[in-house]
């Protein structure tokens, strides 16, 4: 292990583009490249209703997020700002869920790139690949932030390439009139098939788990705040683009999809990118979607190494605790080291695991982490809000429409917190969430009266 410096100050390594491409990576994903066909089957073109909703609710979220890291720079992530507007025990909840969410997503997609390379290598181990891919990520991050933030960039170019390539693609298809299996490709399969709600009120609102979570981890941008050159500038300009390049990539691509063929006609076990590229003769369709869900699957691993060995940095910077301090240290490349090893180790336990349990097992546990961003985003929410009533004349980077943005962005997350309780597929992952964190406060609770006796 490298020599930790004296002073634990984060390498500003990051510039404008990486962080733009951080946050778009950690949002589009294998949910747009695989799931859009099952979303389309649920919700029919209402899905673009449900995705302009979560993406305002986003967009509220990262102003409130912006306006509190650039208020302070010194602080190493929006966890600093819960811990200060809402208490320690408020910041110890937010922290530990945050890196448990991130461990067993990380888990999830280790899994994932041994189920894609097994597409071309079918006489390969399933947990071999996902090794070999979280070792390579490893030495990434050990490296330099620098080098993490480049690879992310090129991860997530490759799939915004792929999502353009399929609007272009589609668009063409849309003015000549294209004929598919299903018909002619045109605006008319929009809503010539039920309407903007097939499914009805109740087939849009079970969507809006789905939905919420295709934009997990757009709040990575704050924990980049400490590690960005010229922050004051790049943070702004991330958070400001970020949402309205996301709302445009998912809707874009799912407009165009359901114009060219009709919701039902679309396939909810395939991917629909596949289904586009392979009817104007593509070939190589399934190939290519094939490899970028495998960069896709990377890039999200690659995320969750960068964000636990953060989160775990931060919660043990202070710590009293000697056992963990030494995750609070950094390398001389001024990289978490520690806790960027202490994680993958952990995230290597899906491995083993992978040989043991079924794959069931792992939809659940990134089920359950999933449900927990809810709680980390109402967290930074609340945080803002408090921010703001001691800071009345805080001027920097302010949050339009506050407070109202604030609390409707709650109240976004309220209600889908309230279909994910009473919906059939989601309420045992929402209920083990409810139960972590009851336990995770109760642990902190115990832990504190133990130091005050």
């Amino acid at each position: 292990m490298s020599k930790t410096t004296d002073q634990p100050e984060l390498s500003r390594s990051l510039k404008s583009r990486h962080i733009q491409l951080i946050a778009i990576g950690g949002t589009i994903g294998t949910g747009l490249f695989l799931g859009a066909g099952q979303s389309i089957h649920q919700a029919g073109p209402s899905i673009l209703l449900a995705y302009l909703l979560a993406g305002g609710m986003c967009f509220f979220l990262m102003r409130a997020m912006g306006e509190l890291l650039l208020s302070d720079l010194s602080q190493h992530s929006f966890v600093d700002f819960i811990g200060r507007y809402l208490g320690r025990g408020a910041a110890f909840v937010t922290g530990w869920t945050y890196w448990v969410c991130w461990l067993a997503i990380a888990m999830a997609e280790v899994t994932a790139v041994g189920m894609y390379i097994r597409y071309w290598l079918p006489q390969v181990p399933q947990w071999v690949p996902g090794l070999v891919a979280l070792l390579i990520l490893l030495l990434v991050n050990l490296i330099s932030v620098g080098l993490f933030g480049e690879a992310e960039f090129w991860f997530a170019l490759i799939k915004v390439v792929a999502i353009i390539a399929l609007i272009v693609v589609g668009a063409w298809m849309i003015i000549v009139h294209y004929r598919t299996g299903s018909g002619t490709a045109g605006l008319s399969n929009l809503v010539s098939h039920g309407g903007l709600f097939p499914k009805g009120l109740g087939g849009f609102l079970a969507s809006l788990q789905m939905v919420t979570f295709s934009f997990a981890g757009v709040e990575m941008v704050g924990l980049t705040a400490s590690e960005t050159a010229n922050p004051k500038q790049v943070i702004p300009e991330a958070i400001n683009e970020l949402p309205v390049r996301i709302i445009l990539f998912y809707i874009g691509a799912l407009f165009v999809i359901m114009c060219i063929y009709p919701w039902s006609a679309v396939s909810p076990t395939s991917s629909p990118f596949v289904q586009v590229f392979d009817s104007v003769g593509i070939r190589a369709a399934a190939d290519i979607i094939n490899f970028v869900v495998l960069t896709a699957a990377a890039s999200a691993c690659n995320s969750s190494l960068f964000s636990t060995g953060r989160m775990l940095f931060s919660l043990t910077l202070h710590s009293p605790n000697p056992r963990l301090s030494r995750f609070g240290k950094l390398s001389r490349r001024q990289v978490p080291a520690n806790a960027i090893l202490a994680s993958t180790l952990i995230i290597a336990v899906a491995v083993v695991l992978n040989m043991l349990l079924p794959g069931g097992v792992f939809k659940l546990i990134s089920s359950v982490a999933t449900t927990s961003f809810l709680f980390v985003w109402g967290a930074i929410l609340v945080a803002h809000l408090k921010f703001r009533r001691l800071n009345p004349t805080a001027n920097t980077f302010k949050a339009p429409w506050f407070p109202v943005g604030d609390y409707l962005a709650l109240a976004f997350l309220a209600v889908t917190g309230v279909v994910m309780l009473v919906h059939g597929e989601t309420a045992v992952p929402a209920l083990l969430s409810l139960a972590w964190l009851v336990a995770i406060a109760a642990g902190y609770r115990l832990h504190r009266r133990r130091v005050q006796q």
